[in-house]
């Protein structure tokens, strides 16, 4: 049988043994879904102590249970390693490393890079490489497929390569790694068709598209959408405060609207890895072929100055009280970047906290996810959300909704508060 038609069996009969590469938010989902579905999974990560913790069967990301992951670890389904030379045990390596921004706000493809030669130092004929990392349009053939062919193997006859973009919610409970719809592009058509066949058992829904490229974009719409309409709501929510009117009532009203309107919400700036990042991307590569990303820029730059406008806020605040910022107690409740879950990427809240610390004043936090973090060099510890905690405070931040906290209590309790998100109906 040619490569591909062993491909193919082994898909149909779960013979197939997968790689997944980075064992992170994206990664150790995706290595559960597999191993569900009924193939053998093999993680690869850089830090022992990610790999110890899996074959433990202890998670460390919040979506996926420890009970969920020990089950497949003492079935044999699921192990970790950090031994990149064992790529070759696999028939389908999917790379889920991290792509974050230079300081420059240019790609850093560099985990990226590093995994790529890790494959080319172990590829061998037979096996399929699909990239899922979100980056620019045309790293799959750029970087990966000159790194993959350069000891003499062919894409799409001795191996099969694709771009398929992960699309991760964390926290979201209705979609998932499985019910979610896969995009995948493939080099060649033979590489479509042996990577559609292995995915097919994991995915309820496969969308194949003509190219890498094609598959690479999809995932820098999804969220440059996002972002230049998160941009919007939060230039309403600056226009509206200079308008004295609530943000709120007209975004509610404007819902209604059966057509034409999708309802997006201000807060207080852009979090996570996807929606502050992937856009970048590509900016990044229009500016290489001279052409200005004008949304791109403009949402950037209003999502950016939002943990500024709220820290603003806070001084308005605190000088209606006659209280200097510097020795205040300002207390920020919510550090996470989403709603109940414990990653605080990107998170505008730290921004809030940092600007807030440099100003002066005496910065502590709630967040049931998050129990320490660091900002300006300053360790701090997640206080009990009390009564008393509340009171003492000048000011209290609303800066991440939690299903668990008491805001009726933040409500009866709070001096002043300042509220970044539609946790309450009282804004300000």
């Amino acid at each position: 049988m040619t490569p591909e038609e062993t491909l193919i069996a082994k898909a149909n009969d779960r013979a197939a043994v997968w790689a997944v590469v980075g064992l992170g938010y994206v990664g150790l989902p995706l290595a559960v879904e597999v191993a569900r579905a009924g193939y053998r999974v093999i993680g690869f990560d850089v830090s022992e102590d990610v790999v110890d913790s899996v074959n433990a069967g202890r998670s460390h990301v919040g979506d996926v249970a420890s009970a969920t992951l020990a089950e497949h670890v003492q079935s044999g389904r699921v192990s970790a390693t950090t031994d990149m030379s064992r790529l070759s045990e696999a028939d389908l390596v999917c790379v889920c490393v991290p792509t974050p921004l230079s300081k420059t706000r240019d790609p850093d493809v560099s985990f990226v890079l590093a995994a790529a030669a890790a494959l080319a130092a172990t590829i061998r004929v037979g096996q399929a490489i699909v990239l899922e990392s979100t980056t620019y349009p045309g790293t799959t053939r750029e970087l990966l497929q000159p790194q993959l062919e350069q000891g003499g193997l062919v894409v799409g006859r001795d191996f099969f390569l694709a771009f398929s973009p992960e699309r991760m919610d964390p926290g979201n409970r209705d979609w998932g790694t499985r019910n979610t719809p896969k995009v995948v592009g493939g080099m060649t058509e033979a590489c479509q068709r042996v990577v559609q066949a292995l995915y097919e058992p994991v995915f309820d829904t496969l969308v194949p598209v003509s190219s890498p490229e094609a598959a690479e974009l999809v995932k820098l719409l999804e969220n440059t959408f996002r972002t230049v309409n998160i941009g919007l709501a939060n230039e309403m929510a600056i226009v509206c405060d200079k308008l004295g009117v609530d943000v709120w009532e007209v975004i509610d009203a404007a819902a209604t609207k059966p057509f034409g309107f999708m309802k997006f919400t201000p807060g207080p700036g852009l979090g996570g890895h996807c929606i502050p990042i992937d856009p970048h991307y590509l900016a990044w590569k229009m500016r290489g072929l001279n052409y200005k990303t004008r949304f791109i820029d403009v949402a950037g730059e209003v999502n950016s100055e939002m943990p500024t406008f709220w820290v603003n806020k806070v001084v308005n605040r605190l000088n209606d009280e006659a209280i200097a910022v510097r020795g205040s107690r300002i207390l920020v409740v919510g550090v996470a970047y989403k709603k109940d879950i414990a990653d605080v990427r990107e998170s505008p809240a730290l921004d809030i906290i940092r600007l807030l610390l440099q100003r002066g004043a005496e910065v502590r936090y709630h967040d049931p996810y998050v129990p320490a973090i660091n900002e300006e060099g300053q360790p701090l510890a997640s206080v009990a959300l009390t009564p008393e905690e509340v009171r003492a405070a000048d000011c209290v931040i609303l800066a991440t909704d939690h299903s668990d906290l008491d805001y009726g209590m933040l409500r009866a309790e709070a001096k002043s508060t300042v509220d970044t998100r539609n946790a309450l109906k009282r804004r300000g």
